[in-house]
């Protein structure tokens, strides 16, 4: 007898469904990534640059508060919205809810683009900026959301026993898309210095027109992935907070949520931090941020696209997320023994920069590893009707650790001289994590 979250065995179409699904998801993830890759790693720059006419520079936690305020915005909507486009994709289908976040994409990056075409020469023509960056994110975020939908469709489309591979499928589409979208913003910042009438305005709308890519691609070749599920899920609203009570009292799936959490919160904190460590420590300018995020996306796809891929075989999601904890430890407190011995003079940076790609390689890897385990984990351990609510619960989780974690970062950031803080505080959290792996372990050894 099948049971509610036994999966129906595929017929060879459905299978050929299943595989194109995964194909397009992969590449509408990797393009909308590519516009999220352009923005991110100048934003809290560009956000600085405006804030300055506004903000007295002798202010400098209100000018961090204020850009971690607007770096936040983006998760905060992901946090509201995420639960609501996956149970929304549980009722009508992934595919409408992904073509509607592509859409908001376009709009919101273009929004993006004019912003920041927008010269601050005074303090109203600064506020008016600031104003449509945050309209912007604020937007980009309520569209981002759909992302635990893209992993439904994941879900939809790939048994239990292969679930994490394809979790690490996302994860290697996201990592593809930051690799090449701070090589594109890079390529942008060089024409708008190069040629002044171009200005930066273009990096919101080069990441607007790839969204605008990814909708058509989604539009004419993204497969319905969704079956059917029971009337319980039709009768829930959308604003339902019962999938949040569901994920989180049940003892299989709240410590999982939890790492998730602990683990984003942490990641948060060092992604908006990097660029401005970057220029504070060892000086490097705007195209080198954009070159270094673009690092940051290459070691994401080998991680998750190969290494990963490869292990995942041989390797419980329980031991990924431990290997993923040790790693990310190691890169966070290197990166804050750097900021600290610079700081201090005991070394000049340009003798620590291999110390730097060796703390960058480790953070990440650590988070590659951990990430689509856990998501694996949770979904493994959903029914299959309730796979996009769930999925959305836990990509709120993520979200609002990435609402703490750039607010909480930029603050400890500017606290003081040496800038350790931020990193001080990012091992604590993952010490945290570790009395949780036992317990994760035990709830799922029905599995």
């Amino acid at each position: 007898m099948q049971t509610a979250d036994t999966p129906t065995p595929p017929t060879e179409a459905g299978q050929r469904s299943n595989r194109s699904a995964l194909l397009i998801v992969f590449l509408v993830v990797f393009i909308d990534l590519l516009g999220f890759g352009i923005i991110l790693p100048l934003l809290p720059r560009i956000a600085k640059a405006y804030l300055t006419h506004i903000i007295a520079a002798t202010e400098p936690k209100t000018i961090g508060a204020v850009v971690g305020l607007l770096m936040s915005s983006f998760s905060l909507m992901q946090f509201l919205f995420a639960p609501a486009w996956g149970r929304l994709s549980d009722r009508i289908g992934r595919r409408p809810v992904l073509l509607v976040g592509l859409c908001g994409s376009v709009v919101f990056y273009a929004l993006f683009g004019y912003a920041a075409s927008v010269q601050p020469t005074d303090y109203d023509s600064a506020l008016l900026a600031i104003a449509l960056f945050f309209v912007a994110r604020i937007g980009a975020g309520i569209s981002g959301a759909t992302i635990s939908t893209a992993q439904a469709v994941i879900a939809d489309s790939t048994p239990p026993d292969k679930r994490k591979h394809g979790m690490a499928l996302i994860g290697a589409a996201f990592g593809i898309g930051f690799t090449f979208g701070p090589l594109i913003g890079f390529g942008c910042v060089w024409l708008s210095e190069e040629y002044s009438s171009i200005g930066l305005g273009s990096i919101g709308y080069t990441a607007s027109g790839l969204s605008l890519v990814a909708l058509l691609l989604g539009v004419r070749l993204l497969p319905e992935t969704r079956v059917p599920g029971a009337d319980s899920v039709v009768r829930r609203n959308l604003l339902d907070i019962s999938g949040l009570r569901f994920a989180l009292a049940n003892p299989a799936l709240g410590p999982v949520i939890l790492i998730f959490f602990l683990a984003s919160l942490g990641f948060g904190a060092f992604e908006v931090t990097l660029s401005i460590f970057l220029q504070d420590t060892f000086g490097f300018n705007e195209r080198y941020s954009f070159l270094f995020f673009a690092y940051v996306g290459f070691v994401l796809m080998l991680t998750q696209g190969f290494l990963y891929r490869r292990l995942a075989s041989r390797v419980s999601e329980v031991t990924f997320i431990g290997i993923g904890v040790f790693f990310m430890a190691i890169g966070v407190a290197m990166q804050g023994a750097i900021s600290f011995v610079v700081a201090e003079g005991y070394y000049r940076s340009d003798s620590l920069q291999v110390y730097l790609f060796i703390a960058l390689t480790a953070a990440v890897v650590g988070f590659a590893f951990l990430t689509p385990s856990a998501q694996a984990l949770v979904s493994r351990r959903t029914p299959s009707d309730r796979q996009g609510e769930i999925l959305g619960v836990n990509q709120s989780a993520s979200a609002l650790a990435r609402i703490l974690g750039p607010m909480f970062g930029l603050i400890l950031y500017q606290a003081e001289r040496t800038h350790i803080l931020p990193y001080i505080a990012g091992a604590v959290l993952l010490v945290l994590m570790l009395p949780l792996l036992p317990w994760v372990r035990r709830t799922g050894t029905n599995e």
